[in-house]
Protein backbone atom coordinates (compact mmCIF):
# COMPACT_ATOMS: atom_id res chain seq x y z
CA UNK A 1 0.00 0.00 0.00
CA UNK A 2 1.35 3.11 -1.12
CA UNK A 3 1.98 5.89 1.96
CA UNK A 4 0.16 8.61 0.10
CA UNK A 5 -2.74 8.25 -2.69
CA UNK A 6 -3.64 11.66 -4.16
CA UNK A 7 -1.64 13.74 -0.67
CA UNK A 8 -4.25 11.66 1.58
CA UNK A 9 -3.04 8.69 3.74
CA UNK A 10 -2.52 5.75 1.46
CA UNK A 11 -5.48 3.65 3.65
CA UNK A 12 -8.11 5.43 1.92
CA UNK A 13 -7.17 4.91 -1.30
CA UNK A 14 -9.65 5.86 -3.90
CA UNK A 15 -12.72 4.61 -2.40
CA UNK A 16 -15.26 7.48 -2.49
CA UNK A 17 -16.61 6.82 1.08
CA UNK A 18 -13.27 5.83 2.17
CA UNK A 19 -12.04 9.14 0.98
CA UNK A 20 -14.83 10.92 2.11
CA UNK A 21 -14.58 9.66 5.99
CA UNK A 22 -10.71 10.07 5.73
CA UNK A 23 -11.08 13.97 4.40
CA UNK A 24 -14.53 14.68 6.67
CA UNK A 25 -13.79 12.65 9.36
CA UNK A 26 -10.65 10.74 10.40
CA UNK A 27 -8.11 12.54 13.04
CA UNK A 28 -10.67 15.39 13.66
CA UNK A 29 -11.07 16.58 17.39
CA UNK A 30 -14.11 15.53 18.56
CA UNK A 31 -15.84 16.39 22.10
CA UNK A 32 -19.53 15.73 21.33
CA UNK A 33 -21.13 13.04 23.72
CA UNK A 34 -22.74 11.34 21.12
CA UNK A 35 -20.25 11.36 18.24
CA UNK A 36 -18.14 9.46 20.59
CA UNK A 37 -20.49 7.17 21.63
CA UNK A 38 -20.92 6.61 17.82
CA UNK A 39 -17.70 5.50 17.40
CA UNK A 40 -17.39 3.25 20.51
CA UNK A 41 -20.23 1.36 19.36
CA UNK A 42 -19.23 1.41 15.11
CA UNK A 43 -15.27 0.65 16.54
CA UNK A 44 -16.59 -2.03 18.20
CA UNK A 45 -18.57 -3.99 15.74
CA UNK A 46 -15.26 -3.46 13.59
CA UNK A 47 -13.82 -6.08 15.85
CA UNK A 48 -12.15 -8.78 13.46
CA UNK A 49 -13.64 -6.88 10.27
CA UNK A 50 -12.47 -4.26 7.80
CA UNK A 51 -13.42 -0.71 9.01
CA UNK A 52 -15.09 -0.80 5.51
CA UNK A 53 -17.45 -3.01 6.31
CA UNK A 54 -18.36 -0.99 8.80
CA UNK A 55 -18.33 2.84 7.22
CA UNK A 56 -20.95 1.19 4.88
CA UNK A 57 -23.06 -0.28 7.36
CA UNK A 58 -23.28 3.33 9.26
CA UNK A 59 -26.92 4.22 7.99
CA UNK A 60 -28.09 0.72 9.37
CA UNK A 61 -26.04 1.36 12.47
CA UNK A 62 -27.72 4.63 13.26
CA UNK A 63 -31.24 3.18 12.81
CA UNK A 64 -30.67 0.36 14.64
CA UNK A 65 -28.99 2.17 17.32
CA UNK A 66 -31.55 5.14 17.91
CA UNK A 67 -28.82 7.69 16.32
CA UNK A 68 -26.36 6.46 18.79
CA UNK A 69 -28.23 8.00 21.87
CA UNK A 70 -27.03 6.25 24.59
CA UNK A 71 -29.95 6.74 26.66
CA UNK A 72 -32.37 5.25 24.62
CA UNK A 73 -29.48 2.37 23.61
CA UNK A 74 -29.11 1.38 27.11
CA UNK A 75 -32.71 0.22 27.57
CA UNK A 76 -33.27 -1.70 24.48
CA UNK A 77 -34.60 -5.17 24.90
CA UNK A 78 -34.24 -8.55 24.14
CA UNK A 79 -37.01 -8.44 21.75
CA UNK A 80 -34.89 -5.80 20.15
CA UNK A 81 -32.10 -7.87 19.98
CA UNK A 82 -34.00 -10.54 18.53
CA UNK A 83 -35.31 -7.89 15.55
CA UNK A 84 -31.60 -6.76 15.11
CA UNK A 85 -30.68 -10.51 14.33
CA UNK A 86 -32.70 -10.19 11.52
CA UNK A 87 -31.54 -6.59 10.11
CA UNK A 88 -29.70 -6.83 7.41
CA UNK A 89 -28.21 -2.91 7.86
CA UNK A 90 -25.91 -3.80 10.49
CA UNK A 91 -23.65 -6.83 11.52
CA UNK A 92 -26.10 -9.63 12.79
CA UNK A 93 -23.71 -10.52 15.66
CA UNK A 94 -25.69 -11.12 18.73
CA UNK A 95 -22.65 -10.71 20.89
CA UNK A 96 -21.69 -7.66 19.52
CA UNK A 97 -25.36 -6.23 19.89
CA UNK A 98 -25.56 -6.53 23.57
CA UNK A 99 -22.19 -5.29 23.76
CA UNK A 100 -23.87 -1.80 22.58
CA UNK A 101 -26.68 -2.17 25.01
CA UNK A 102 -24.36 -3.06 27.59
CA UNK A 103 -21.59 -0.44 26.79
CA UNK A 104 -24.32 2.18 26.55
CA UNK A 105 -25.11 1.46 30.17
CA UNK A 106 -21.58 1.77 31.00
CA UNK A 107 -20.60 4.79 28.84
CA UNK A 108 -23.88 7.03 31.35
CA UNK A 109 -21.97 5.80 34.14
CA UNK A 110 -18.73 7.18 32.90
CA UNK A 111 -20.84 10.69 31.70
CA UNK A 112 -22.05 10.92 35.40
CA UNK A 113 -19.09 10.21 37.04
CA UNK A 114 -16.52 12.54 34.97
CA UNK A 115 -19.20 14.93 33.48
CA UNK A 116 -18.76 13.78 30.08
CA UNK A 117 -17.03 10.87 27.97
CA UNK A 118 -15.00 13.64 26.62
CA UNK A 119 -13.84 14.59 29.62
CA UNK A 120 -12.79 10.66 30.80
CA UNK A 121 -11.20 10.34 27.43
CA UNK A 122 -8.94 13.33 28.11
CA UNK A 123 -7.82 11.97 31.29
CA UNK A 124 -5.76 8.89 30.03
CA UNK A 125 -3.44 11.81 27.94
CA UNK A 126 -0.83 14.06 29.61
CA UNK A 127 -1.49 17.24 29.91
CA UNK A 128 -5.86 16.40 28.81
CA UNK A 129 -3.89 17.57 25.34
CA UNK A 130 -4.66 15.24 21.78
CA UNK A 131 -1.44 13.80 20.58
CA UNK A 132 -0.53 14.78 17.03
CA UNK A 133 2.19 12.29 15.72
CA UNK A 134 4.14 13.04 12.83
CA UNK A 135 4.72 10.07 11.06
CA UNK A 136 5.77 9.85 7.71
CA UNK A 137 5.03 6.57 6.54
CA UNK A 138 1.91 4.10 7.71
CA UNK A 139 4.11 1.47 8.52
CA UNK A 140 4.99 3.53 11.19
CA UNK A 141 1.58 4.25 12.73
CA UNK A 142 1.58 1.85 16.05
CA UNK A 143 -1.69 -0.81 16.37
CA UNK A 144 -1.57 0.73 20.29
CA UNK A 145 -0.41 3.40 22.69
CA UNK A 146 0.39 3.73 26.26
CA UNK A 147 -3.14 5.97 26.50
CA UNK A 148 -4.72 3.14 24.65
CA UNK A 149 -3.39 0.63 27.05
CA UNK A 150 -4.54 2.74 30.05
CA UNK A 151 -8.04 3.31 28.69
CA UNK A 152 -8.60 0.13 27.34
CA UNK A 153 -7.96 -1.65 30.56
CA UNK A 154 -10.04 1.08 32.68
CA UNK A 155 -12.80 0.25 30.46
CA UNK A 156 -12.34 -3.67 30.90
CA UNK A 157 -12.17 -3.22 34.58
CA UNK A 158 -15.63 -1.28 33.90
CA UNK A 159 -17.26 -4.00 32.03
CA UNK A 160 -16.96 -2.63 28.39
CA UNK A 161 -17.33 -5.38 26.00
CA UNK A 162 -15.31 -5.33 22.60
CA UNK A 163 -13.14 -2.56 23.17
CA UNK A 164 -9.10 -3.68 23.46
CA UNK A 165 -5.97 -1.63 22.88
CA UNK A 166 -6.37 -2.00 19.40
CA UNK A 167 -9.97 -1.08 18.95
CA UNK A 168 -9.52 1.89 21.66
CA UNK A 169 -6.60 3.01 19.52
CA UNK A 170 -8.56 2.97 16.61
CA UNK A 171 -11.53 4.89 18.46
CA UNK A 172 -8.68 7.35 19.60
CA UNK A 173 -7.67 8.20 15.76
CA UNK A 174 -11.00 8.44 14.52
CA UNK A 175 -12.27 10.92 16.96
CA UNK A 176 -9.10 12.97 17.21
CA UNK A 177 -7.99 12.42 20.42
CA UNK A 178 -5.03 11.08 18.27
CA UNK A 179 -4.06 12.73 14.67
CA UNK A 180 -2.03 10.15 12.77
CA UNK A 181 -2.49 11.43 9.31
CA UNK A 182 1.22 11.37 7.81
CA UNK A 183 3.18 14.04 7.04
CA UNK A 184 2.30 15.55 3.81
CA UNK A 185 -1.10 14.77 4.08
CA UNK A 186 -3.83 16.99 2.67
CA UNK A 187 -5.84 15.88 6.18
CA UNK A 188 -2.91 16.58 8.38
CA UNK A 189 -4.97 19.85 10.53
CA UNK A 190 -7.60 19.79 12.24
CA UNK A 191 -10.93 21.36 13.46
CA UNK A 192 -13.63 20.68 15.76
CA UNK A 193 -16.76 18.14 15.07
CA UNK A 194 -19.80 18.32 16.16
CA UNK A 195 -22.69 16.73 15.90
CA UNK A 196 -24.99 16.63 13.07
Amino acid sequence: MNDLINARCGWAGTDELYVKYHDEEWGKPVDDDRILFEFLVLESAQAGLSWITILRKREGYRKAFHRFDPERVEQMTPEEVDRLMRFDGIVRNRLKITAAINNAKLFRAIQKEFGSFYEYVLSFFPGRQPIVNDFKSLSQIPATSPESDAMSRDMKKRGFKFFGSTICYAFLQATGFVNDHLTGCRCKGGRQQTAP
